[in-house]
Parts: C-alpha cells; structure tokens; sequence
C-alpha cells in the first residue's frame, strides 16, 4: 500500500534541479529505547505499534528511593520509558577507572558507548578515526549529580570531583578525548529540541569544513527512573499513556534512552563506498521570540518559520514529503499549535489535503527530552529507508481542536507501506523545545549504492573474519552475535563484512579470527572459536620455523599465494634467480596439485622447492610486520635460516641448495622413520637394527635412518606405543650414507661470500641458537647435511632466550608447529589443516602487528552488529544516600580505619589504600600502573594531597608522576618518611 495521495507524474530520482552538494549522508547510528535495546529491535516494536513504557510496582519504586506518601498517592502515575541496565557501563573499553566511572553521569556513559557504537555501525574503528570527527552532546540535567550534591556527604574535594563528572561541560569533550575525536566537541543544550539542534549544528560545521564527519549523541536518563505526580493543567498524562493527536490525550510520559548518528558529506560518503541509512538535504533552527503566551508556550510563528527554513534549505517543496515525525507530546495546548503551524506551511508550500503521513513516537517510549529529537529523526531515517510507516500508537480518533479541513496532515492508526512511486521517499522531523528554540529536518531516501555489490558463491575465495573485545565474555558475544547475522543478511556481500570488521573495529585484546567460503561455513565457525588470551600492549617475539624435506607435496605454494600478500612477488623474485628449465619445474611443482609426488620426492627438485616457498612466505610475512627475533630451521631450513639472516644472499643461496640437493641425490638410497621415543631409547633401537640416529625434534620424537630394508624390519617389529611413521624421502639423510655429499657441499659453500647473521638462527649440527654476527664457515653447511639434527635442543634454546614467543611455521606442514609446542612454546603452521588465511588471522589474534585489512579484498562499509556493552554496575556511594542532612558536616571517613589495637601500617599498605579508594580498585599488584588503571592529572593531585595527609610529610606530584607504578609510590612514600621532609 503506497501514501494515500502519492504525487502524480513524479520525475526518477535525483532528476530534480536542486544542489547536492549540500546533501549530508547520516553512515551510522545507533541507540538504545525504552523496552529495546538497540534499533533493529525497537524498529520491529514500532511497526508492531507496540507501547514500550512500563508500569512500575509499588515494591520497585520504593526500592529506587520514591517516597512511600508519593507513590500512594491518587495523583502518582507510576508509568515511565524504562532504560533497561541504565547503571551498567563497560568503563574498561574506554580505560575509566571504576571510581571514576562510578562518579560520572549514567547519561554521559551510556553516550560514549552509544557513540562507539554509532562510529562502529558506519564503518569507523573508534579508536583510530583518521578524519576529523567533531562530536555534538546534549542531555537532560543530570539528576545524578543532584543526588550526589544533597547527599552531604561529600567534601570539598569530593563536590569538585563529581562537578567534574557530571556537569555538561564535560561531556562532548570527554566523548573527544576518550575516543581521540579531533572536530569540534560541543554540547548543545536547548531543553527539548537540544538533540535536533545539534543535529543541524553539526551539519552547518560538516558544510562549512569544520569537520569531516560529526557524531551526535543525545541521552536522557533520569535518576532513579521513576513515574511522576500529575499536576491538573501540567504537561504530564494521568492515564500513563501518550496519545499524540488523540481525542483523549492529556499529556506526555517521561522517557529514558540515549542516541548517536554519524554525519559526513553526502559526497564524501558516496566516494567511500558507504551505505548510508538516509540523506539530510535540508534542516533550520530559530526561536519563537516573545511571539508567545510565555516562556513555556509553543509558537505557531515559530514552528512555520523554522519549518519553512529547512524546506528552503533543502531545496524542495512540500509537495515531495510524504511523512512527517512530530514532536507531539499527547498535550491539549502543544499538539493543537503543531498541527495547525505544520498545516499551514506546509499546504502554502504545495502540498495535498491528506498528503503527509504523521508520526508520533513519543507514544511508544514517553517523552525523551534532550533526546527526543534525535530518537525522532532515527526513526524517520527507518521509514525513508525501508518505506515502512508505523502506526500512531494509541490513536483512535482525532482530537477535535485540530484543524482537519485542507490540512496536508493524516494521523494513521495502523501502519503501511510507502514505496515512494519511483521518487525518493522524503519526509519532515520537528523538535521544538520550551524556551521556544525549534529545529526541523528534512530527510531524503538515501540512494542506490553505484555500481552492485559482488555476490556470494560456495566456490569463490576464503573471507577471514576477525572479532575482538575488551573481555572474554564480550568476545563470545560478539562472535555469537556475528554468527546469528551473517545468515539473516545475503544481502551484505562477505566481502564488506569482512573489511568492515578488519577496517572498521577496534583492535582491541580478546581476539579470534576465522576463515571460509560461506556464511554457514564461517557461523558455524564463529560459534566454535575458543578462548582468546589477551594480547599485550607489546607484540609477542616471533620465530620462524622453516621446514626440511619431508613436508613438500604438489601444488604445496598454492594457499600461500591465494592468502598472503607478497608471497608471489617474493617467490617469482626466487624462480627468476634459476634457469629456465629448473624454475618451470619448481613451478609446476608448487602450483599444480597433480604434479607427480614421487617426481617431487627427488632431493634435487624437493629442497629447491621449499626452500623457494620458505623464502617467499617469510619475505613476506616480513612486509606485513611480522619480523622474526629468531630463526629456526630444520635440515633444509637451516639453509632458508642463513638466507634470511644474512649469511647467504639469495642467487647464493640458491645455488648452493641447487648443489646440495644434487650431492645428496646422487648419494644411495635410503629412507627415514620418525619414532614417538626419547633419544636414548632411540638409540637402543638405532644400535639393534642397523640404523643412525638422524634427528632429535622433542624430548619423545627422534628420526632414525638408513637401508630402507632396515627402516621397513624397524617399523614391523615396534609395539603400538613406539610405532614408526616412514617419511616421504629418497635418502637416509643425516646418516653416514650421506658422506659422499659432504665434500661437494663444503665445496659448494666455499665458493659464496657468507656473511654474518643479522637474526640469530639454530645451528642443527650443535641444537645451539648462534647469536647475531657470528662467523659461519663453508664447513658447517657440510656437516649439518651429515650430523645429527638436534632440533629439540635448538628450540629449548630459542625458548630460554624468547620465552612467550609465537613460533610461525613458514612452509608446509605443521610437523615443526608441535615440535615447538612440545618446547612449551605457541606455534602458528601457516601451511596448516586450518589454512594460510585463517593461520594470519591466528597471527593477528595473538598480537602480532599484522594489519587484518591486506588480508581482505575490497569491500564497502557494511552496518554489522556493533559492540555488546555489558559492563558492570556502577553506582557512587554519595548517589545511593537519602537520609536529612547532618547538623554539621561529618568528616570524610577513612577507608580502611585502624583500630587502636592495629598495628601501624607501612608506606605500602596507605600508598595502596590511597590507589583503592582513588581508582575504586582492590587487589593491586606492584607492577600496577596509576595511569593505565584510568588515573589522570588531577586524581594524582588528589592522590599528593591524601598522602600527604597520611604520611605527615609534603609529596611531590611530579615524583608520583615520573614513577607512576604502585612499587614506586610506595618507594617514594618510604623515602619522604625517611627524609622527614614536613608539610
């Protein structure tokens, strides 16, 4: 069903002659409602026209603090817009402490997260916004400071630090600091309409090149959220009920809630790529003046004038509107004058009897206030974006006191559907605030993304998602959440959501990331990640694992090269380096799955080939961040090591692997079993059946080798426990069947320049971690090819020397990832079961500065669930008194009082008794550091002031903050009582 009097003959879209480059995209959004805890769920109630305010218990309202004689009182409506956890706030994403936390306003919290999320859904990372964000704030006046301030029970100092907390000079700018914002920060505040104003504040700056891109946030919470006394002739229902525009309306309902859109230039918006929710093209502010019965009033003069404005502004007539969102409050006197000023301007600007669809959401969540206007222009972006138009909650017949004959206006009591006849949708958003400052907006159906978005297929390329939280319990929720979406939207391409998530999310230290081909494959997926440690402030020691032959196989370079930028650089850069006939060989070798492995086997044609793709995958690793501390290689990948240390530049190092693996091939015939044994039994074994002990890879792993015959009697006669894996080799390698090889390669090596290493590396032959500029001889590559590998031995050393270090296996395989594993070290196997492109993911989630965005194809910003705040609850101690003041003012009691019996506490014991109460946290480590708990300036300040007052003794408040760990305030709390330096 379209709006009942659509426009006729209307021309296609952006057909019309009007200027565009005024336009502002709103690219993200976000919100938090009465009864709904973001916009989607609260978009779904408001088409159902469900009423989301709720009826309070007597037992609740007195529990919140309302007065026993008040809540039996007959005039008591005990009906409000309930915010749900209002008191929670997740104040270590943001690096608040939870005594300052605590302090502050539960709006100006609920702001921050609210604005993180908005900045989240348009594709921002809000720790790392590049543009210049300017941020517009207003809310209700803070009953919370209220409570804390006729508490009596702060002192001075308490008093300063709740003003600093609370008052509204401070909540734009606190939005700025702690999400690093560096636009304009103000608040707005001009009763009802703030939010509104803010809105075409932030246009005007977006306009005049103040700011690339404006975050406004609103929120009005009361405290406690409680009903109210109605007042005969006063603004507030005394059904409980908001009625907008209804024959029975007697008023409006307080509401609770809080809102944040994202701005940026409509062009600016286009040219990124995004998607946005709506388009602003036009908006005005002015006030009524005196032209009012008083300073309360409404004006009719003054919502046609600004009404008017924003229609001029925007460049087009009434006739093109189809909806608009009123501020109706339900009152007898205020929706009367809206009605009549929005039909008059309205009807003189070109448009039809019964034209414009009216909204009034104040019916389903009460009155908003600061907020309200914004809530209403997220809701009008909704209609305009899904040409959806929700009923009027409540209405059943029109008030009488309107004027309906010619008006353009219509109040629908159920809901319908407005495709807008192939013209944008457009619509009016009116918030008028007593005092008499009035805004209007209009609102334009955002157009088509240009160009269409690349669809999904079963068989089309991997897409790594990544997530990560300030908390375990965060990231599961959401990676949950994540997993619940994906389905429900095909619509979004993968691609966008995985560069969204890459490009547009916080970094922050509970991480997982996971790979696939589908939605369903990458839900299930989600849903499986484990645990995540947290990562560090500081990037974990990465060592290389380089594997030996044994793990190549055909086609072995090919997820190397689908996933991981560089790497097909840096390997055409080694083939380039070989003569032709050799590197078509390696190269069908590494790309082509049906290359025949036993050709592959050949000990020429293997360790050429992995030392190629080893080379590669490291070359590139390192031009994504990840450079190694240490480098350890097994057999062949010793030689890699050297190579990328520096010993061997690369056309040497290729020659010389050329030449080794031609002296081993030539060499006879033998094989190779690993054995899950430890050494000495190895031994045993070795002695009993004619084999050499070739290789020690863990403290319960050792290779033997020699004659196959002997490799084949070893593994028919082992029990199940010590069973024996033959390994996919020519030769007996690392045995004396090997001498012949040991001349020719010393020979081979003697004929390059070998530096010294610049990155220390295991030398197999010793199990030792050669440090940097070591000299390395011709000889030493000649009898590692001979000698035992003592590859446990090397990674015990690699594990003393950088113990927490993440090990990258940089080839195929994984057979060195457990071997590292088993040296209590993390190994990430790049050419693993999991894949190359989830292993970097891996890479990511444990620290390492890998940037997930090269991992992830080109893709638009694409509004995906945004962070699960679930933060605890945090209430001040000074908000939750309520008892008559005392006669004089009661000193501020210790926190932790001695008794006499006590006995004296040491500098620690008070430095941390001061570190507790200042930052409202208990079991404190030395190591702790005052700043990263959520101290600042000021509280260190505080901290001189109440140490001082413990100590006897003058504090230096340049000493606590040159030292900022609770160790060294309490060394230097020891020395000033030592010194007896006197206040």
């Amino acid at each position: 069903m379209t709006t009942p009097h659509p426009a006729e003959d209307q021309e296609p879209y952006g057909s019309e002659d009007r200027d565009r480059s005024l336009d502002v995209a709103v690219t993200g959004m976000a919100g938090r409602f009465p009864g709904a805890p973001d916009i989607a769920t609260w978009w779904r109630a408001l088409l159902r026209g469900e009423v989301l305010t709720t009826r309070l218990d007597r037992e609740a309202l007195l529990a919140a603090g309302e007065n026993p004689a008040v809540v039996d009182s007959p005039d008591y409506v005990p009906v409000r817009g309930l915010l749900a956890d209002a008191d929670r706030f997740d104040h270590e994403l943001f690096g608040i402490s939870p005594r300052e936390a605590a302090l502050m306003d539960p709006q100006q919290r609920l702001m921050l997260e609210t604005a993180w999320r908005a900045l989240e859904d348009a594709g921002c990372d809000p720790t790392r916004e590049e543009r210049v964000t300017g941020v517009y704030a207003s809310a209700s006046s803070s009953a919370y400071l209220r409570a804390m301030l006729t508490s009596h029970t702060l002192d001075a100092a308490g008093v300063e630090e709740a003003l600093r907390a609370n008052e509204p000079d401070y909540m734009a700018t606190r939005i700025a600091y702690r999400l690093g914002l560096t636009g304009p920060a103000l608040t707005v505040l001009t009763a009802c309409s703030s939010s509104l104003v803010a809105v075409h504040l932030a246009v005007q700056a977006l306009l005049n090149g103040e700011c690339e891109q404006a975050v406004v946030v609103a929120a009005a919470v009361d405290f406690p959220q409680l009903g109210h006394v109605h007042l005969p002739g006063g603004i507030l229902s005394a059904a409980g009920a908001c009625r907008p525009f209804d024959a029975e309306a007697d008023g409006t309902l307080a509401g609770s809630g809080v809102a944040a859109v994202v701005l940026r230039r409509h062009e600016d918006a286009v040219d990124a790529g995004c998607s946005p929710h709506g388009v602003l093209i036009g908006s005005a502010v002015n006030n009524d003046g005196r032209a009012k019965a008083g300073y309360q009033a409404p004006s009719a003069t003054g919502q046609e004038a600004v009404i008017r404005a924003a229609l001029t502004a925007a460049g087009v007539g009434a006739d093109t509107l189809g909806y608009l969102e009123a501020h109706a409050t339900g009152t007898r006197v205020g929706d009367p004058i809206e009605w009549s000023a929005a039909s008059s301007v309205l009807r003189e600007l070109g448009a039809a009897p019964g034209r414009i669809a009216v909204g009034a959401v104040k019916a389903n969540i009460g009155h908003l206030d600061a907020a309200s206007g914004l809530v209403s222009l997220i809701k009008t972006l909704l209609v305009v974006r899904d040409g959806k138009v929700p009923p009027v909650t409540g209405f059943r017949s029109l008030n009488p006191l309107l004027e309906t004959a010619g008006s353009p206006l219509s109040v629908r009591p159920d809901g319908f559907d407005w495709d807008g006849d192939g013209a944008p949708r457009r619509a009016g958003v009116s918030s008028f605030g007593i005092g008499g400052t009035n805004a209007h907006v209009v609102v334009e159906q955002a157009p088509a993304p240009a160009g269409p978005a690349p669809e999904d297929a079963p068989d089309g390329p991997e897409h790594l998602l990544v997530v990560s939280a300030a908390t375990p319990d965060a990231l599961r929720a959401s990676a949950a959440r994540l997993a619940d979406w994906l389905p429900d939207h095909p619509a979004v391409p993968l691609a966008d959501t995985a560069r969204t998530l890459a490009a547009g999310r916080a970094p922050l230290p509970y991480r997982t990331a996971v790979a696939g081909r589908t939605r369903a494959e990458l839900a299930g997926r989600l849903r499986a990640a484990g645990a995540a440690r947290a990562v560090g402030r500081t990037a974990p020691p990465v060592v290389l694992l380089l594997p030996g032959q044994g793990s190549q196989y055909p086609g072995m370079a090919v997820p190397f090269a689908d996933a991981l930028p560089g790497f097909t650089t840096a390997l055409d850069d080694c083939l380039t380096r070989l003569s032709e006939g050799p590197a078509a060989r390696v190269r069908a070798a590494l790309f082509d799955p049906g290359f025949p492995a036993a050709e592959l086997e050949r000990t020429e044609l293997a360790q050429l080939a992995l030392f190629c793709v080893e080379y590669a995958a490291a070359t590139a690793l390192s031009g994504l961040g990840v450079t190694p501390v240490a480098l350890a290689g097994h057999s062949l990948g010793e030689f890699t090591a050297a190579t990328l240390s520096g010993v061997l530049d690369l056309a040497d190092a290729l020659a010389l692997v050329t030449a080794r693996g031609r002296a081993m091939g030539a060499c006879p015939p033998g094989a190779m079993a690993s054995l899950a044994v430890g050494e000495d039994r190895a031994r045993e074994l070795a002695a009993a059946h004619g084999l050499e002990l070739a290789a020690v890879n863990t403290p319960e792993s050792c290779v033997l080798a020699g004659p196959a015959a002997a490799v084949e009697a070893l593994a028919a006669a082992l029990d199940d426990p010590e069973r024996a894996r033959v390994l996919r080799t020519s030769h007996a390698f690392h045995t004396s069947l090997l001498d012949p090889a040991v001349p020719l390669i010393e020979e081979a090596a003697a004929g390059v320049r070998l530096g010294r290493p610049t990155v220390p590396y295991v030398a197999n032959a010793t199990g030792a971690l050669l440090p940097a500029g070591t000299a390395v001889t011709a000889r030493s590559f000649a009898e590692q090819a001979r000698g035992t590998v003592r590859f446990a031995d090397g990674l015990a050393a690699v594990a003393r020397a950088h113990p927490g270090a993440v090990c990258v296996e940089a080839g195929p395989g994984q057979a060195l990832s457990g071997m590292a594993v088993a040296a209590g070290l993390t190994a990430v196997p790049l050419g693993g079961r999991q894949g190359t492109l989830e292993a970097l993911g891996a890479l990511w989630a444990a620290g390492l500065p890998l940037d997930p965005a090269v991992l992830t194809r080109p893709g638009r910003p694409a509004h995906l669930p945004g962070y699960p705040f679930a933060g605890p609850r945090l209430l001040a101690p000074a908000a939750t008194v309520r008892t008559a003041p005392p006669t004089a003012p009661a000193p501020t009691p210790d926190p932790a009082p001695e008794a006499d019996a006590a006995p004296a506490r040491t500098p620690g014991d008070l430095v941390a008794a001061r570190w507790t109460e200042l930052l409202g946290r208990p079991g404190l480590t030395p190591d702790a550091d005052f700043f990263d708990l959520g101290g600042d300036s000021l509280l260190v300040v505080r901290l001189a002031q109440r140490l001082g007052e413990d100590l006897g003794v003058r504090v230096p408040v340049r000493s606590l903050l040159t030292g900022p760990t609770l160790a060294e305030h309490t060394a230097l709390a020891a020395s000033l009582l030592l010194a007896g330096d006197p206040r």
